[in-house]
C-alpha cells in the first residue's frame, strides 16, 4: 500500500533508496526489448533480514496496515497435534498485529475461519472482505469489520457477489475489490464501496479473469498485477484511472499469481508467488524502473513462497507468511516467516 508518511526523514529515505538504485546501474542500460519482460535489468540491492516470527502458520491469508501496525488475518496453516499424531491442516482464526518489534493476538475471527480472504485498513478499522469458507473452495459475500479501539466486531454491506481470492486496496476515498474466484470460476469483476453513499458498484472490468492478483495504488492510478485461471499464470500489468473509468495496459511481468505487492521507496515491487508452469514458488523482487516503462530484478526473498502477503510498516518493507511449497491452495500449511528489506547504501 502506498502510505504517505510526510516526515523529512521519510523524504530523505526515499530519494537515498532511488539514488542508491541509480549509482548500481551499468552506465549503459537499455530497456528491455518490448515483449521480452523475463529480460530484466539489475534492479537496486536490498538487505533482507529476519523479523519476528508470526505465532501462526499462515497460507491463503490477507495483510492489512494501519498507520502504527500490521494486522494479518485468517488463511490457513498446520495446527498443533497430539503427541503420535500427523499434524492438520485446518483455518487459522486469530488474527496477529505487529507493532514494530513483536507479533500478538488481537482478536478472533468471527465464524469457523476463512482461506483467500481481503483486508483494508479504511476508516480507522479493519476490513475483512469475502474469502472462501474454511479450507473450501465455497466463497462467501459476507464483510466483517473490526474496531481496534473497542475490540469489536460488526458487519459491513456485503459484497455485490461471493468471492475469495481476489485483491483490495482503498483507493480515492473508496475500497476496490477485483479479481478472484468463485466455486465455479475465476472473475474479472471490479466493484467498488464509496464511503460517501455506504454502496457498492460496478467498476470497469479486468481484461480476463483473474485469480490471485496483487494490486497497489502508485501514480495515482490502481495497479493490478500477475494473478492465474486454472493452471495458467498471468504476467499482466493493467492499470485503472478512476476519473476516466478504464483500465490500460502497463509493462509486464514474467508470469506469477499469488505473489506480493507493495509500494515502497517510490516505486512498485512485486515479490514471491508461485509459477504453475515450473511447479516452484517464487523467491524473485521486481521493481518497477523510475520510467514506469520496464522492470528490473532486486535482490530476491530469502525464502521462496506463494502467497507472498506484502506491506510497508514505517521505512520498513515486510512479506508476511505465505507456504514454501507449490500447488498449496486452499489447504496450505503455510509458514510463520516474516522477513523485511532495506535498501543498501549507494554506491560510488
Amino acid at each position: 500500500m502506498n502510505r504517505g508518511h510526510g516526515a523529512p526523514a521519510w523524504c530523505r529515505w526515499a530519494a537515498g533508496f532511488l539514488l542508491s538504485w541509480v549509482a548500481a546501474q551499468p552506465a549503459a542500460a537499455q530497456e528491455p526489448a518490448a515483449g521480452l519482460p523475463a529480460a530484466l535489468a539489475r534492479g537496486p540491492g536490498l538487505s533482507w533480514r529476519d523479523e519476528a516470527s508470526l505465532g501462526f502458520p499462515r497460507n491463503a491469508h490477507a495483510l492489512a496496515s494501519s498507520d502504527k501496525a500490521l494486522f494479518v488475518v485468517g488463511g490457513t496453516g498446520s495446527l498443533p497435534a497430539d503427541p503420535g499424531q500427523a499434524a492438520a491442516v485446518g483455518p487459522i482464526l486469530e488474527v496477529e498485529r505487529f507493532d514494530g518489534s513483536r507479533w500478538s493476538v488481537e482478536t478472533e475471527l468471527p465464524g469457523e475461519g476463512l482461506n483467500a480472504p481481503a483486508a483494508v485498513f479504511f476508516e480507522g478499522r479493519l476490513w475483512v472482505l469475502g474469502g472462501f469458507g474454511t479450507t473450501t473452495n465455497v466463497p462467501t459475500a459476507e464483510v466483517r469489520v473490526y474496531d481496534p479501539g473497542t475490540g469489536r466486531w460488526d458487519s459491513g454491506p456485503p459484497l455485490p457477489a461471493p468471492r475469495g481470492g481476489h485483491a483490495a486496496v482503498v483507493f480515492e476515498n473508496r475500497i476496490h475489490v477485483l479479481g478472484g474466484g468463485n466455486s465455479v470460476s475465476t472473475l474479472a469483476d471490479h466493484c467498488a464501496f464509496d464511503a460517501r453513499t455506504r454502496k457498492w458498484s460496478a467498476r470497469a472490468p479486468l481484461s480476463r479473469p483473474k485469480g490471485s492478483p496483487a494490486a497497489v495504488v502508485f501514480a495515482g492510478r490502481l495497479w493490478a498485477l500477475g494473478g492465474r485461471s486454472g493452471p495458467e499464470d498471468f504476467g499482466d500489468v493493467e492499470c485503472f484511472d478512476e476519473t476516466a473509468g478504464v483500465w490500460t495496459p502497463g509493462p509486464a511481468i514474467p508470469a506469477r499469481g499469488t505473489c506480493g505487492a507493495a509500494v515502497w521507496g517510490g516505486t512498485i515491487l512485486v515479490l514471491g508467488g508461485e509459477s504453475q508452469a515450473e511447479s516452484r514458488t517464487l523467491d524473485s523482487v521486481l521493481c518497477l524502473d523510475p520510467s514506469a516503462k520496464f522492470w528490473t530484478e532486486a535482490t530476491p526473498l530469502p525464502t521462496a513462497r506463494n502467497y507472498a502477503r506484502a506491506a510497508v510498516l514505517g521505512e520498513r518493507l515486510l512479506v508476511v507468511g505465505g507456504s514454501r511449497s507449490a500447488g498449496e491452495s486452499h489447504a496450505g500449511a503455510g509458514s510463520t516467516r516474516v522477513e523485511s528489506a532495506r535498501p543498501l547504501p549507494a554506491t560510488k
